[in-house]
């Protein structure tokens, strides 16, 4: 076998991933090998179909700079990790798997409701939500699931509030969120309940054109462009993708800085290094962890391999951020590193529409939670900490801690 036709470990994309032995918060064993191995590798994905795999920073930054690496996930070839996952774009097409003009001309509609400066103007807003579930949270107890209790409620809160989605609705959202993020659900269960999503979001975007707000939707109604159907969709990208991430990001974030105390006591003495460390966090724990999805429009040559026209490429951003060539000392937190060169929101024009909004909540969340809990401990033993490798995006199904 030649060095271009290696192929990642068996592990490397098992759904869900294998992670022992190692720690929980490292790429699967499976990838840190290939990393090792090559940088651009052979994998095989459950349906018996190939593609490649990108682990390391300047390749991850190549492919996914590069618009010959095309988004469009109605393309033959392109890699899907799931038949869930294949079932949520055969059903729905949002503007993250388009290519442009039309993904930029969808998401020139969003993007001044995520501008850096209308985003720091909602932090007292943000901070007021924190503290209000933290007050609710600590009164008159002395332990709590961080998940249900903080880290889930305040981004589900805020993304309430920019969309114009009545709060009341959200266990109803944030379980079809859980059915359309799992790595088990079958094509029929994510169809049913992207189905119920996408109806429920049409109503409430004909209830905003007799009754509108200040909201995404109903400005997007307001706007004309869009058919009700094609507005619920891009609600279902945002509303589903604004609450789950920042969530298992903060729950992640919590026990990462627990379970490395140094840290902590740092970053408890020196506030100031909080948005710093809030970049190192995205980076040291990338909850994307099975990888970015492109297909090759063309032959490219990216590092030493050839990617021929219709094969999928999955890029891996967590293995990328721990690129030890990038990030000296990668696989160790540092709450002063500079780690602005991450690649957790992506890279290119696709890179992630809300991360002003995700530092914002994600840095007043940790603020918060170690300045007003200086006792902050788990309330249970590490390894009983049910971690999510069973979701698309990782983190912890729930975080006991106490205080």
């Amino acid at each position: 076998m030649t060095t271009a036709e290696r192929t990642a470990p068996p592990d490397a994309l098992s759904v869900p991933a294998s992670r022992a032995p190692g720690c929980p918060f490292d790429p699967a064993p499976g990838i840190t090998d290939a990393a090792r191995t090559e940088p651009i590798t052979r994998a095989t994905l459950w349906d018996g179909s190939a593609c490649w795999l990108v682990t390391s920073h300047q390749d991850v930054r190549t492919v996914l700079g590069d618009p010959r690496f095309s988004a469009d996930a109605h393309r033959p070839g392109f890699p899907f990790l799931t038949a869930g996952a294949r079932e949520i774009v055969g059903t729905s097409r949002t503007f993250i798997r388009m290519d442009d003009p039309d993904h930029a001309r969808l998401r020139r509609m969003l993007t001044a409701d995520f501008m850096v400066k209308k985003v720091e103007a909602m932090r007292p807003e943000v901070q007021q939500l924190a503290d209000d579930l933290l007050d609710r949270m600590t009164a008159g107890r002395t332990s709590a699931d961080l998940v249900t209790d903080f880290a889930l409620p305040l981004p589900s809160l805020v993304i309430c509030l920019l969309l114009g989605v009545p709060y009341e609705d959200h266990e109803f959202f944030q379980e079809r969120s859980r059915i359309l993020l799992s790595l088990r659900s079958t094509p029929e269960e994510v169809r049913a309940s992207q189905d119920e999503l996408v109806e429920y979001l049409t109503r409430l975007a004909q209830a905003k054109r007799e009754k509108p707000d200040d909201g995404i939707v109903s400005r997007l109604v307001a706007r004309g462009e869009l058919a009700d159907a094609d507005i619920a969709t891009m609600g279902r990208l945002l509303l589903v993708a604004g609450h789950e991430t920042t969530a298992n990001m903060t729950a992640l974030s919590t026990l990462a800085l627990l379970r490395n105390p140094d840290q902590l006591a740092r970053l408890r003495a020196e506030p100031a290094l909080v948005k710093g460390a809030v970049e190192e966090l995205l980076r040291y724990l990338t909850i994307v962890h099975n990888g970015v999805p492109r297909i090759a429009t063309e032959d490219i040559v990216v590092g030493e391999r050839t990617i021929r026209a219709g094969e999928g490429v999955l890029c891996m951003i967590n293995s990328a951020n721990r690129d030890a060539g990038v990030f000296p000392d990668a696989d160790g937190l540092d709450v002063a590193r500079d780690a602005r060169r991450h690649v957790a929101f992506g890279f290119g024009v696709h890179q992630c529409l809300g991360q002003p909004l995700a530092r914002v909540e994600l840095q007043i969340a940790v603020e918060t939670l170690i300045r007003r809990l200086p006792d902050l401990r788990l309330a249970v033993p590490y390894e009983e900490i049910p971690f999510r490798d069973d979701m698309a995006i990782y983190g912890v199904h729930s975080l006991p801690i106490a205080w």
